[in-house]
């Protein structure tokens, strides 16, 4: 479809043109403003990397790569071509390649990008665009989208692509088509596929089918920790209101506020025995250490109230901080012994809350 513009007495139609012609380069210009603009092809994306080609046995680089807000990586393939090349296939090569990447491996890039492009502290970013207060590397990287940018696509690109998203992979095909205007390079942007008319379906259906998807990955362990908790919150909300508004998930740890951003009231297993924690970790490290070396002040005024000791970890060099109090019981793998497990915990908890909540409030 053409551009117009009203004019006067007529519409005036707007010249297509091409990259090449109007002299925009693919890296020194459409990658550059697309990297600082992202949100025009795909919102809710934290660009983590450009050029990225940190593999072995390869010289190959994506374009640009991010993190969107379900933690997914996203793979940007950019072409000013006219017909997007064979790009649908080096996407998926790059997709399966950073496919494996953890949470730490994605903040070490992140560092690297934000060491030439104006600083700051890459953890810290990272987990403050997700809304996380710690990592969850089961819930990091479940999935690689894919976002193809061109001038055009050919038909072999977008049939690929369209059965490709068939069988549950996520790949947009976004169209940036420039135009020229008495000296002025203009662009349309449309995302062709799947046409944005369908996009809440397909969202939806894929949302769906990723649930089953990844409710068939679960390991036994993990269905074991979902009962787990969910048992563990049934006992729980008829004693305390603390972890009342959490939903039972399949990780070793299960954390709740404790009324200031960036703390927690955390229940978790450890290599040994189970513990309950105060999971200090807000974005910002300065305030994280004020938090705990305050609490610190009152050591001995909480473990008198709690009547046991608690081990109080500053975890200098590091982003976070931790009280907490480990104790013997049965194994969480053990099914028969869960009920006592169960309540050993929600009393802990209790007992630990009680016993920090006047320093707690202090913080507000």
């Amino acid at each position: 479809m053409a551009i117009y513009e009203i004019t006067a007495d007529k519409l005036r139609k707007i010249e297509e043109t091409t990259f090449s012609a109007a002299k925009v380069r693919e890296r020194a210009d459409l990658q550059r403003l697309l990297r600082s603009q992202i949100e025009i092809i795909s919102p809710d994306t934290l660009v983590i990397a450009e050029e990225f080609g940190e593999w072995e046995d390869s010289k190959r680089r994506i374009d640009l790569l991010g993190l969107d807000k379900d933690a997914n990586l996203v793979v940007f393939e950019l072409k000013r071509t006219e017909d997007g090349g064979h790009m649908e296939l080096q996407a998926l090569r790059y997709a399966a390649m950073v496919s494996t990447m953890t949470f730490e491996k994605v903040v070490d890039v992140y560092a690297a990008y934000l060491t030439r492009n104006g600083g700051g502290e890459a953890r810290a970013k990272v987990l403050e665009f997700l809304g996380w207060e710690e990592p969850d590397e089961e819930k990091f990287a479940q999935d690689v989208r894919i976002v193809l940018v061109s001038a055009e696509f050919a038909k072999e690109v977008t049939t690929a692509v369209m059965w490709l998203n068939e069988r549950e992979l996520d790949i947009r095909c976004i169209r940036i088509r420039p135009y020229s205007d008495s000296g002025r390079v203009l662009v349309d942007v449309q995302q062709v596929i799947p046409l944005p008319e369908a996009a809440d379906y397909v969202v939806k259906v894929r949302e769906k089918e990723g649930k089953e998807r990844l409710a068939r990955r679960e390991t036994d362990t993990e269905r074991r920790l979902r009962r787990f908790w969910a048992e563990l919150l049934n006992t729980a909300n008829t004693q305390t209101q603390l972890h009342a508004r959490v939903s039972p998930g399949k990780s070793w740890y299960l954390p709740a506020g404790a009324g200031k951003a960036g703390v927690s009231l955390t229940y978790a297993f450890g290599k040994e025995n189970p513990r309950v924690e105060l999971w200090i970790s807000s974005q910002d490290r300065e305030e994280n250490k004020r938090i705990f070396d305050q609490l610190a002040r009152a050591k001995s005024q909480i473990e008198a109230r709690f009547g046991d000791v608690l081990g109080w970890e500053r975890l200098d060099g590091k982003n976070a901080c931790r009280i907490r109090f480990d104790f013997e019981a049965p194994s969480v793998l053990e099914e028969k012994g869960w009920p006592e497990l169960q309540e050993k915990m929600i009393s802990n908890m209790i007992g630990f809350e009680k016993a920090l909540r006047p320093e707690l409030d202090k913080l507000r």
